[in-house]
Protein backbone atom coordinates (compact mmCIF):
# COMPACT_ATOMS: atom_id res chain seq x y z
CA UNK A 1 0.00 0.00 0.00
CA UNK A 2 1.25 3.35 -0.63
CA UNK A 3 2.14 5.42 2.69
CA UNK A 4 -0.78 7.60 3.97
CA UNK A 5 -1.44 11.39 2.71
CA UNK A 6 -3.35 14.06 3.89
CA UNK A 7 -6.41 14.56 2.12
CA UNK A 8 -7.25 17.72 0.76
CA UNK A 9 -10.96 17.35 1.14
CA UNK A 10 -12.86 14.78 3.21
CA UNK A 11 -16.61 13.62 2.89
CA UNK A 12 -18.97 13.17 5.83
CA UNK A 13 -22.05 11.23 5.64
CA UNK A 14 -24.54 12.86 8.59
CA UNK A 15 -25.83 9.97 10.06
CA UNK A 16 -24.94 6.46 10.37
CA UNK A 17 -24.04 4.39 7.74
CA UNK A 18 -26.64 3.35 5.23
CA UNK A 19 -28.70 5.84 6.32
CA UNK A 20 -30.48 8.21 3.89
CA UNK A 21 -28.57 11.43 5.01
CA UNK A 22 -26.82 14.17 3.26
CA UNK A 23 -23.19 14.34 2.79
CA UNK A 24 -20.96 17.39 2.77
CA UNK A 25 -17.51 17.72 1.37
CA UNK A 26 -14.86 20.23 3.41
CA UNK A 27 -11.16 20.39 3.68
CA UNK A 28 -9.24 18.00 5.99
CA UNK A 29 -8.39 20.89 8.14
CA UNK A 30 -11.83 22.55 8.31
CA UNK A 31 -13.27 18.87 9.27
CA UNK A 32 -10.74 18.33 11.88
CA UNK A 33 -11.61 21.96 13.48
CA UNK A 34 -15.29 20.77 13.59
CA UNK A 35 -14.52 17.90 15.25
CA UNK A 36 -12.62 19.35 17.90
CA UNK A 37 -14.50 21.73 18.54
CA UNK A 38 -17.74 19.57 18.95
CA UNK A 39 -16.29 17.38 20.96
CA UNK A 40 -13.80 19.54 23.77
CA UNK A 41 -13.53 22.27 25.13
CA UNK A 42 -11.52 25.03 24.50
CA UNK A 43 -10.84 25.77 27.75
CA UNK A 44 -9.27 22.65 28.50
CA UNK A 45 -5.67 23.09 29.12
CA UNK A 46 -3.64 23.70 25.77
CA UNK A 47 -1.84 19.80 26.30
CA UNK A 48 -4.84 18.70 26.47
CA UNK A 49 -6.40 19.96 23.79
CA UNK A 50 -3.37 19.15 21.58
CA UNK A 51 -3.56 15.71 22.79
CA UNK A 52 -7.40 15.33 21.51
CA UNK A 53 -7.17 16.73 18.34
CA UNK A 54 -3.90 13.80 17.39
CA UNK A 55 -6.34 11.46 18.33
CA UNK A 56 -8.75 12.67 16.26
CA UNK A 57 -6.17 13.48 13.35
CA UNK A 58 -5.42 9.86 13.30
CA UNK A 59 -8.78 8.34 13.60
CA UNK A 60 -10.01 10.03 10.60
CA UNK A 61 -7.02 9.36 8.78
CA UNK A 62 -7.63 5.79 9.39
CA UNK A 63 -10.57 5.95 7.55
CA UNK A 64 -9.48 7.65 4.63
CA UNK A 65 -6.41 5.12 4.18
CA UNK A 66 -8.37 1.99 5.01
CA UNK A 67 -10.73 3.44 2.79
CA UNK A 68 -13.32 2.12 5.01
CA UNK A 69 -16.51 3.29 4.06
CA UNK A 70 -16.10 3.71 0.34
CA UNK A 71 -14.94 -0.35 -0.06
CA UNK A 72 -17.99 -1.30 1.47
CA UNK A 73 -19.87 0.95 -1.45
CA UNK A 74 -20.62 4.16 0.37
CA UNK A 75 -19.91 7.20 -1.48
CA UNK A 76 -18.14 8.98 1.79
CA UNK A 77 -15.10 8.38 3.81
CA UNK A 78 -16.35 9.14 7.65
CA UNK A 79 -19.90 9.75 9.22
CA UNK A 80 -20.62 12.14 11.82
CA UNK A 81 -22.57 9.45 14.47
CA UNK A 82 -20.28 9.38 17.25
CA UNK A 83 -21.55 4.72 17.66
CA UNK A 84 -19.07 4.70 14.77
CA UNK A 85 -16.81 7.61 14.25
CA UNK A 86 -16.69 10.92 15.47
CA UNK A 87 -19.34 14.01 15.78
CA UNK A 88 -19.53 16.70 13.24
CA UNK A 89 -21.87 19.46 13.29
CA UNK A 90 -22.42 21.07 10.11
CA UNK A 91 -22.42 24.68 10.12
CA UNK A 92 -21.24 25.38 13.58
CA UNK A 93 -18.91 28.06 15.49
CA UNK A 94 -15.14 27.23 15.55
CA UNK A 95 -13.12 27.99 18.64
CA UNK A 96 -10.30 30.18 17.89
CA UNK A 97 -7.54 28.42 20.08
CA UNK A 98 -9.07 25.02 18.62
CA UNK A 99 -8.43 26.60 15.14
CA UNK A 100 -5.15 27.80 15.35
CA UNK A 101 -4.20 24.34 17.03
CA UNK A 102 -5.60 22.73 13.79
CA UNK A 103 -3.88 25.00 11.23
CA UNK A 104 -0.42 23.92 12.96
CA UNK A 105 -0.60 20.22 13.77
CA UNK A 106 -3.40 19.16 11.10
CA UNK A 107 -0.96 17.39 9.25
CA UNK A 108 0.48 15.16 12.16
CA UNK A 109 -0.59 11.67 12.89
CA UNK A 110 -0.06 8.82 14.94
CA UNK A 111 1.43 5.39 14.35
CA UNK A 112 1.58 2.37 15.80
CA UNK A 113 5.70 1.76 15.79
CA UNK A 114 6.58 -0.67 13.32
CA UNK A 115 3.12 -0.04 11.65
CA UNK A 116 2.36 2.50 8.74
CA UNK A 117 -1.53 3.54 9.16
CA UNK A 118 -2.42 6.08 11.02
CA UNK A 119 -3.47 4.68 14.04
CA UNK A 120 -7.43 3.79 14.67
CA UNK A 121 -6.89 6.31 17.80
CA UNK A 122 -10.73 5.14 19.49
CA UNK A 123 -11.57 7.28 22.07
CA UNK A 124 -14.37 8.80 24.07
CA UNK A 125 -15.25 11.07 27.07
CA UNK A 126 -14.77 9.05 29.72
CA UNK A 127 -17.82 9.90 31.63
CA UNK A 128 -21.00 9.06 30.20
CA UNK A 129 -19.13 6.34 27.78
CA UNK A 130 -15.66 4.84 28.83
CA UNK A 131 -13.88 2.61 26.03
CA UNK A 132 -10.31 1.03 25.43
CA UNK A 133 -8.68 4.23 24.16
CA UNK A 134 -8.16 7.76 25.46
CA UNK A 135 -10.68 9.44 27.66
CA UNK A 136 -11.32 13.07 26.52
CA UNK A 137 -12.11 13.76 30.42
CA UNK A 138 -8.88 12.28 31.35
CA UNK A 139 -6.59 14.16 29.14
CA UNK A 140 -7.29 17.25 31.83
CA UNK A 141 -6.65 15.86 34.39
CA UNK A 142 -3.14 14.71 33.15
CA UNK A 143 -2.46 18.09 31.55
CA UNK A 144 -3.03 19.94 34.71
CA UNK A 145 -0.65 17.05 35.89
CA UNK A 146 2.05 18.52 33.79
CA UNK A 147 2.05 15.79 31.15
CA UNK A 148 3.06 16.65 27.42
CA UNK A 149 0.44 15.67 24.67
CA UNK A 150 2.87 12.94 24.14
CA UNK A 151 3.07 11.72 27.46
CA UNK A 152 -0.65 12.05 27.11
CA UNK A 153 -1.24 9.40 24.01
CA UNK A 154 1.57 7.07 25.43
CA UNK A 155 -0.60 6.49 28.66
CA UNK A 156 -3.73 5.79 26.92
CA UNK A 157 -2.40 3.84 23.75
CA UNK A 158 1.31 2.81 25.27
CA UNK A 159 4.79 3.33 24.98
CA UNK A 160 5.22 2.56 20.95
CA UNK A 161 3.31 4.95 19.36
CA UNK A 162 5.17 7.70 17.12
CA UNK A 163 3.53 11.05 15.83
CA UNK A 164 4.33 11.09 11.48
CA UNK A 165 4.81 14.93 10.97
CA UNK A 166 4.56 16.96 8.13
CA UNK A 167 2.68 14.59 6.14
CA UNK A 168 1.99 15.42 2.15
CA UNK A 169 -1.26 17.15 1.24
CA UNK A 170 -3.16 14.98 -1.83
CA UNK A 171 -6.29 14.89 -3.54
CA UNK A 172 -8.48 12.09 -2.05
CA UNK A 173 -8.86 10.50 -5.32
CA UNK A 174 -9.67 7.01 -3.70
CA UNK A 175 -7.35 3.67 -4.61
CA UNK A 176 -9.46 2.54 -7.67
CA UNK A 177 -6.28 2.76 -10.38
CA UNK A 178 -9.43 3.96 -12.83
CA UNK A 179 -9.30 1.09 -15.15
CA UNK A 180 -9.66 -2.62 -14.44
CA UNK A 181 -6.53 -4.85 -13.98
CA UNK A 182 -6.13 -7.71 -16.10
CA UNK A 183 -3.92 -10.04 -17.73
CA UNK A 184 -0.38 -8.49 -19.12
CA UNK A 185 -0.63 -5.18 -17.32
CA UNK A 186 2.42 -4.15 -15.27
CA UNK A 187 2.39 -1.31 -12.67
CA UNK A 188 2.23 -0.38 -8.98
CA UNK A 189 -1.48 -1.02 -8.61
CA UNK A 190 -1.23 -4.53 -9.50
CA UNK A 191 1.62 -4.73 -7.00
CA UNK A 192 -0.49 -3.76 -4.32
CA UNK A 193 -3.09 -6.34 -5.41
CA UNK A 194 -0.86 -8.79 -5.06
CA UNK A 195 0.07 -7.71 -1.78
CA UNK A 196 -3.13 -7.81 -0.04
CA UNK A 197 -4.24 -10.97 -2.38
CA UNK A 198 -1.28 -12.89 -0.48
CA UNK A 199 -2.53 -11.57 3.05
CA UNK A 200 -6.05 -12.69 2.10
CA UNK A 201 -5.26 -16.28 1.36
CA UNK A 202 -3.80 -16.96 4.88
CA UNK A 203 -7.35 -16.40 5.98
CA UNK A 204 -8.75 -18.23 2.68
CA UNK A 205 -6.32 -20.49 1.88
CA UNK A 206 -7.94 -21.81 -1.58
CA UNK A 207 -6.65 -18.90 -2.60
CA UNK A 208 -3.41 -19.55 -4.40
CA UNK A 209 -0.12 -17.29 -3.10
CA UNK A 210 1.23 -15.10 -6.25
CA UNK A 211 4.82 -15.36 -6.53
CA UNK A 212 6.68 -13.34 -7.09
CA UNK A 213 5.07 -10.12 -6.04
CA UNK A 214 6.34 -7.73 -8.84
CA UNK A 215 3.81 -5.62 -10.37
CA UNK A 216 3.20 -7.78 -13.52
CA UNK A 217 -0.40 -9.65 -13.77
CA UNK A 218 0.65 -12.66 -14.93
CA UNK A 219 -1.54 -15.79 -14.90
CA UNK A 220 -1.10 -16.61 -11.21
CA UNK A 221 -2.63 -13.63 -10.70
CA UNK A 222 -5.21 -13.57 -12.66
CA UNK A 223 -6.37 -17.56 -10.95
CA UNK A 224 -6.03 -15.95 -7.73
CA UNK A 225 -8.17 -12.93 -8.78
CA UNK A 226 -10.82 -15.74 -10.28
CA UNK A 227 -10.85 -17.83 -6.93
CA UNK A 228 -11.13 -14.62 -4.61
CA UNK A 229 -13.97 -14.02 -6.66
CA UNK A 230 -15.85 -17.03 -6.72
CA UNK A 231 -15.65 -17.06 -2.68
CA UNK A 232 -16.95 -13.58 -2.87
CA UNK A 233 -19.81 -14.16 -5.11
CA UNK A 234 -18.22 -11.52 -7.86
CA UNK A 235 -18.47 -11.62 -11.53
CA UNK A 236 -15.48 -14.24 -12.03
CA UNK A 237 -13.46 -12.90 -14.96
CA UNK A 238 -10.30 -12.71 -13.39
CA UNK A 239 -10.15 -8.68 -14.23
CA UNK A 240 -10.09 -6.34 -11.20
CA UNK A 241 -12.76 -3.65 -12.00
CA UNK A 242 -13.76 -1.08 -9.10
CA UNK A 243 -15.96 -4.39 -7.57
CA UNK A 244 -13.08 -6.87 -7.37
CA UNK A 245 -10.79 -3.98 -6.15
CA UNK A 246 -12.79 -2.23 -3.11
CA UNK A 247 -13.88 -5.69 -1.95
CA UNK A 248 -9.69 -6.90 -1.96
CA UNK A 249 -9.30 -3.73 -0.15
CA UNK A 250 -12.19 -4.42 2.24
CA UNK A 251 -11.47 -7.58 3.21
CA UNK A 252 -7.55 -6.62 3.43
CA UNK A 253 -8.50 -4.34 6.19
CA UNK A 254 -10.73 -6.15 7.90
CA UNK A 255 -8.50 -9.05 8.17
CA UNK A 256 -5.64 -6.70 9.20
CA UNK A 257 -8.18 -5.18 11.33
CA UNK A 258 -6.26 -1.78 10.15
CA UNK A 259 -9.36 -0.24 11.40
CA UNK A 260 -9.07 -1.58 15.25
CA UNK A 261 -6.85 -0.11 18.16
CA UNK A 262 -5.52 -3.64 18.29
CA UNK A 263 -4.39 -3.47 14.43
CA UNK A 264 -2.07 -6.09 13.19
CA UNK A 265 -0.63 -3.25 11.97
CA UNK A 266 0.60 -3.01 8.15
CA UNK A 267 4.32 -2.84 8.68
CA UNK A 268 7.28 -1.88 5.69
CA UNK A 269 7.57 -5.56 5.29
CA UNK A 270 4.15 -6.00 4.16
CA UNK A 271 5.45 -3.61 1.12
CA UNK A 272 8.90 -4.98 0.54
CA UNK A 273 10.59 -8.68 0.27
CA UNK A 274 7.42 -11.14 0.47
CA UNK A 275 8.04 -14.87 1.52
CA UNK A 276 7.83 -16.44 -1.75
CA UNK A 277 7.42 -20.15 -0.90
CA UNK A 278 9.41 -22.59 1.25
CA UNK A 279 12.80 -22.85 -0.27
CA UNK A 280 15.31 -25.82 0.16
CA UNK A 281 17.66 -27.88 -0.98
CA UNK A 282 17.71 -28.28 -5.54
CA UNK A 283 15.28 -25.47 -6.09
CA UNK A 284 15.81 -22.72 -8.63
CA UNK A 285 14.54 -19.11 -9.67
CA UNK A 286 13.92 -15.84 -8.45
CA UNK A 287 12.81 -16.53 -5.02
CA UNK A 288 16.56 -18.80 -4.40
CA UNK A 289 18.31 -15.82 -6.07
CA UNK A 290 16.80 -13.01 -4.00
CA UNK A 291 17.23 -15.06 -0.81
CA UNK A 292 21.17 -15.70 -1.89
CA UNK A 293 21.44 -11.88 -2.01
CA UNK A 294 20.52 -11.46 1.25
CA UNK A 295 22.49 -13.62 2.84
CA UNK A 296 25.10 -12.93 0.83
CA UNK A 297 24.69 -9.18 2.26
CA UNK A 298 24.10 -10.59 6.11
CA UNK A 299 27.63 -12.70 5.74
CA UNK A 300 29.68 -9.77 5.23
CA UNK A 301 28.45 -8.38 8.33
CA UNK A 302 27.89 -12.08 10.53
CA UNK A 303 31.11 -13.57 10.11
CA UNK A 304 29.31 -17.08 10.97
CA UNK A 305 27.36 -16.65 7.95
CA UNK A 306 29.40 -17.57 5.01
CA UNK A 307 29.75 -15.60 1.71
CA UNK A 308 27.85 -17.22 -0.70
CA UNK A 309 27.00 -17.03 -4.66
CA UNK A 310 23.88 -15.59 -6.22
CA UNK A 311 23.35 -18.09 -9.21
CA UNK A 312 19.79 -18.63 -8.25
CA UNK A 313 20.82 -22.50 -7.62
CA UNK A 314 19.82 -23.58 -3.97
CA UNK A 315 22.64 -25.91 -3.49
CA UNK A 316 24.95 -27.03 -0.16
CA UNK A 317 26.61 -23.76 -0.16
CA UNK A 318 23.45 -21.63 0.33
CA UNK A 319 22.38 -24.75 3.13
CA UNK A 320 25.14 -24.04 5.09
CA UNK A 321 24.20 -20.09 4.95
CA UNK A 322 20.55 -20.83 5.98
CA UNK A 323 21.85 -23.05 8.56
CA UNK A 324 24.45 -20.48 10.12
CA UNK A 325 21.67 -17.85 9.75
CA UNK A 326 19.18 -20.37 11.48
CA UNK A 327 21.83 -20.37 14.41
CA UNK A 328 22.78 -17.19 14.85
CA UNK A 329 19.60 -16.16 15.41
CA UNK A 330 17.76 -18.99 17.81
CA UNK A 331 15.55 -20.84 14.97
CA UNK A 332 14.76 -24.58 14.69
CA UNK A 333 18.19 -25.73 12.01
CA UNK A 334 16.57 -27.18 9.50
CA UNK A 335 18.75 -25.73 6.54
CA UNK A 336 15.36 -25.08 4.75
CA UNK A 337 13.45 -21.43 4.79
CA UNK A 338 10.39 -21.40 6.28
CA UNK A 339 8.87 -18.23 6.58
CA UNK A 340 10.09 -17.33 10.35
CA UNK A 341 13.33 -17.75 8.70
CA UNK A 342 12.73 -15.78 5.55
CA UNK A 343 11.37 -13.04 7.76
CA UNK A 344 14.49 -13.22 9.95
CA UNK A 345 16.42 -12.73 6.96
CA UNK A 346 15.01 -10.39 5.54
CA UNK A 347 14.84 -7.80 8.48
CA UNK A 348 18.42 -8.89 9.46
CA UNK A 349 19.05 -7.45 5.47
CA UNK A 350 16.65 -4.67 6.13
CA UNK A 351 18.21 -3.41 9.19
CA UNK A 352 21.98 -3.81 7.57
CA UNK A 353 20.69 -1.57 4.73
CA UNK A 354 19.12 1.08 7.41
CA UNK A 355 23.00 0.87 9.24
CA UNK A 356 25.25 0.85 6.25
CA UNK A 357 28.82 1.76 8.10
CA UNK A 358 30.98 5.08 6.09
CA UNK A 359 33.15 2.58 4.60
CA UNK A 360 30.26 0.89 2.76
CA UNK A 361 29.46 4.49 0.66
CA UNK A 362 31.76 4.13 -1.62
CA UNK A 363 31.74 0.07 -1.74
CA UNK A 364 28.24 -1.30 -2.60
CA UNK A 365 24.83 -0.21 -3.50
CA UNK A 366 22.17 -2.76 -2.03
CA UNK A 367 19.11 -3.67 -3.58
CA UNK A 368 16.43 -1.40 -1.03
CA UNK A 369 13.79 -4.63 -0.51
CA UNK A 370 11.42 -4.03 -2.98
CA UNK A 371 10.90 -4.62 -6.56
CA UNK A 372 10.76 -0.80 -8.68
CA UNK A 373 8.05 -0.36 -11.67
CA UNK A 374 6.27 1.95 -13.71
CA UNK A 375 4.05 4.18 -11.23
CA UNK A 376 6.52 4.20 -8.18
CA UNK A 377 8.09 7.06 -6.14
CA UNK A 378 10.92 7.47 -3.71
CA UNK A 379 14.82 7.91 -2.56
CA UNK A 380 15.34 3.96 -3.27
CA UNK A 381 13.71 4.88 -7.33
CA UNK A 382 15.85 7.83 -7.32
CA UNK A 383 18.61 6.18 -6.63
CA UNK A 384 17.94 3.86 -9.39
CA UNK A 385 18.06 6.27 -11.45
CA UNK A 386 21.25 8.15 -10.30
CA UNK A 387 22.76 4.87 -11.24
CA UNK A 388 21.47 4.79 -14.87
CA UNK A 389 22.46 8.42 -15.64
CA UNK A 390 25.95 7.58 -14.71
CA UNK A 391 26.04 4.52 -17.11
CA UNK A 392 24.39 6.08 -20.49
CA UNK A 393 27.41 8.27 -19.86
CA UNK A 394 29.48 5.19 -20.97
CA UNK A 395 26.85 3.25 -22.56
CA UNK A 396 24.97 5.03 -25.41
CA UNK A 397 22.57 1.77 -25.50
CA UNK A 398 20.93 3.20 -21.97
CA UNK A 399 19.05 6.46 -22.47
CA UNK A 400 19.90 9.64 -20.73
CA UNK A 401 17.43 10.42 -17.52
CA UNK A 402 16.88 12.89 -15.18
CA UNK A 403 16.78 11.83 -11.44
CA UNK A 404 13.29 12.79 -9.65
CA UNK A 405 12.58 9.92 -7.75
CA UNK A 406 9.55 9.18 -9.83
CA UNK A 407 9.91 6.01 -11.72
CA UNK A 408 7.93 7.20 -15.63
CA UNK A 409 8.12 5.76 -18.84
CA UNK A 410 11.48 7.19 -19.72
CA UNK A 411 12.96 5.06 -16.55
CA UNK A 412 11.53 1.94 -17.69
CA UNK A 413 12.89 2.72 -21.00
CA UNK A 414 16.54 2.95 -19.12
CA UNK A 415 15.78 -0.27 -17.15
CA UNK A 416 14.84 -1.76 -20.24
CA UNK A 417 18.02 -1.36 -22.09
CA UNK A 418 20.11 -2.02 -19.21
CA UNK A 419 18.33 -5.29 -18.75
CA UNK A 420 18.81 -6.52 -22.74
CA UNK A 421 22.77 -5.05 -22.52
CA UNK A 422 23.25 -6.90 -19.84
CA UNK A 423 21.88 -10.20 -20.34
CA UNK A 424 19.22 -10.05 -17.87
CA UNK A 425 14.81 -10.66 -18.53
CA UNK A 426 13.63 -7.53 -20.56
CA UNK A 427 10.84 -6.53 -18.18
CA UNK A 428 11.17 -3.52 -17.52
CA UNK A 429 11.05 -3.83 -13.48
CA UNK A 430 13.97 -3.68 -11.32
CA UNK A 431 13.91 -6.56 -8.53
CA UNK A 432 16.98 -8.30 -7.10
CA UNK A 433 18.87 -9.49 -10.49
CA UNK A 434 18.44 -6.03 -12.15
CA UNK A 435 19.27 -3.61 -9.01
CA UNK A 436 22.89 -5.92 -8.72
CA UNK A 437 23.50 -6.09 -12.08
CA UNK A 438 23.01 -2.14 -12.19
CA UNK A 439 24.60 -1.44 -9.30
CA UNK A 440 27.51 -3.27 -10.25
CA UNK A 441 27.85 -1.81 -13.43
CA UNK A 442 27.85 1.90 -11.92
CA UNK A 443 30.65 0.90 -9.50
CA UNK A 444 32.60 -0.40 -12.16
CA UNK A 445 31.97 2.55 -14.19
CA UNK A 446 32.94 5.01 -10.63
CA UNK A 447 35.54 3.29 -9.42
CA UNK A 448 37.46 3.58 -12.92
CA UNK A 449 36.69 7.15 -13.20
CA UNK A 450 38.46 8.11 -9.80
CA UNK A 451 41.84 9.11 -10.56
CA UNK A 452 44.50 10.49 -7.90
CA UNK A 453 46.06 13.92 -8.04
CA UNK A 454 47.53 14.71 -11.11
CA UNK A 455 47.17 11.58 -12.57
CA UNK A 456 46.00 11.46 -16.14
CA UNK A 457 42.59 10.51 -16.57
CA UNK A 458 42.79 8.85 -20.29
CA UNK A 459 40.11 9.42 -22.99
CA UNK A 460 36.54 9.00 -22.04
CA UNK A 461 35.31 5.43 -21.60
CA UNK A 462 32.93 4.22 -24.01
CA UNK A 463 31.35 0.75 -24.10
CA UNK A 464 29.61 0.17 -27.93
CA UNK A 465 30.48 3.61 -29.54
CA UNK A 466 33.67 6.01 -30.42
CA UNK A 467 35.53 7.33 -28.16
CA UNK A 468 36.14 11.23 -28.20
CA UNK A 469 39.09 13.27 -28.36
Amino acid sequence: MPLPYIPEEITVHLGPPGSDAQNVTLSFPDYIKNVASSEIYPTWPENAIRANIYAQISFALNRVYTEWYRSQGYDYDITNSTAYDQYFVQGRDIFDNISQIVDEIFNNYLVRQGSVEPLFAQYCSGTTVTCEGLSQWGTVELAEQGLTPYEILTYYYGDDIDIVRDTPVSPNLGSYPGEPLRLGMANEDVRMLQLRLNRISTNYPAIPKIWPVNGYFDQDTENAVRTFQQIFGLTVDGIVGKATWYRVAYLFAAIKRLSELSSEGLSLADVTAVYPEQLELGMRGEGVQMLQYFLAVIGNFYEEVPIIAIDGIFGPETESAVIAVQKLFGLPVTGSVDEETWDQITSAYLSILGSLPPEWENAVILYPGRFLLEGMRGDDVEQLQNMLSVLSTVYPQIPNITPDGIFGPRTEEAVLAAQNLFGLQPTGAVGTPTWAEIARQYMTVVNGQRVADGQYPGQPLMVGGQGGG
